[in-house]
């Protein structure tokens, strides 16, 4: 299952340097369909820093670099990986390949002085050779919950030296979410949760479904949605077959802005076998949002479920 887990996320980042909002190739989708894009008003206000006590910053991660940005650093990242897509400045920064699939030499020629990566950065003699050339590496642990978001921004703040504006950008998290699952629990208490499939899509012959331990459970949770890649057993993510996605009776579909580019738009999803039979389908109810904005797990979190819930339970 991590071999299977580890593939997708590399599709996604390789899908998500190309992603740019929604499908422009298909007929705009009826009032029903729910199809958004990460707004600017998202984005986590940079704190306002005096001179940068860390300079040369590779975030090897998307999500760390998103954080280090957010974090009013930006201009001290001389170089990101290819699945950081968010702000526009991370992913107009030089490359140095794939998180997964990291070269000592390319890392080294950028003359960092603190690498941040987590778990799923490597391989690890990779990054050994980085911390023998002198380079500070600092690592982190990947996890997959909303709690976790606050630690990664804690812990990216102390090791760059700004805790202070660590703890700004987490109580606007905070402050973001606590507001949004508020909204969820008045609009669950009104008219109950809808039934959420979260796929992963490249293309009509490539769906996975994301359930338990994936993060995007948690974010379906926090607003008011019942998790269908977990009631049905799904850990990470796995396929299914047309039987149990009609079975599983889906109310929405949840996608990412690049995945559904991938498969025509909102017609090509709905034509999908086994998606096409689906409560979703009939009311084309898809919500899809930019990849790093709907899986990253960053200090947009809060305001991802805010419009999740807004997207889930729209006033009549």
């Amino acid at each position: 299952m991590r071999r299977r887990a580890a593939l997708l996320v590399a599709l996604l980042v390789a899908g998500a340097t190309a992603c740019g909002g929604r499908d422009d190739g298909s007929a705009a989708p009826p009032a029903s369909t729910v199809v958004t894009t990460v707004p600017a008003t998202a984005a986590a206000a940079p704190a306002t820093t005096g001179a940068a006590p860390v300079e040369r910053i590779i975030p090897v991660n998307g999500d760390l670099a998103e954080v280090v940005y957010a974090l009013g650093l930006g201009d001290e990242v001389v170089a990101t990986d290819i699945s950081a897509t968010y702000p526009a400045a991370a992913r107009a920064t030089p490359k140095i390949g794939y998180q997964r699939a990291l070269v000592a030499e390319t890392i080294l020629s950028f003359e960092p002085t603190v690498v941040l990566a987590d778990d799923n950065a490597g391989p690890p003699e990779v990054l050994d050779q980085v911390r023998s050339a002198g380079v500070r590496v600092v690592d982190l642990p990947h996890q997959s919950t909303l709690g976790s978001v606050a630690e990664k921004i804690r812990a990216v703040a102390d090791a760059l030296a700004v805790p202070e504006e660590g703890e700004e950008l987490v109580t606007t998290f905070e402050d973001e979410l606590d507001e949004a699952t508020t909204r969820a629990d008045a609009a669950v208490a009104a008219s109950g949760k809808p039934k959420v499939l979260a796929l992963y899509l490249r293309g009509t012959n490539v769906q996975l479904v994301f359930g338990t331990g994936s993060g995007i459970d948690a974010v379906i949770a926090a607003a008011g949605g019942i998790d269908l890649g977990t009631e049905m057993g799904v850990v990470d993510n796995a396929e299914l077959s047309t039987e149990a996605i009609v079975a599983a009776a889906p109310d929405i579909l949840l996608v990412t802005t690049t995945g559904l580019e991938s498969v025509g738009g909102v017609d090509g999803l709905l034509a999908i076998p086994g998606i096409d039979q689906t409560p979703a389908a009939a009311n084309r109810h898809v919500v899809a949002f930019e990849d790093q904005y709907l899986y990253g797990l960053g200090p947009r979190t809060g305001h991802l479920v805010g419009e999740l819930v807004d997207a889930f339970h729209p006033s009549p």
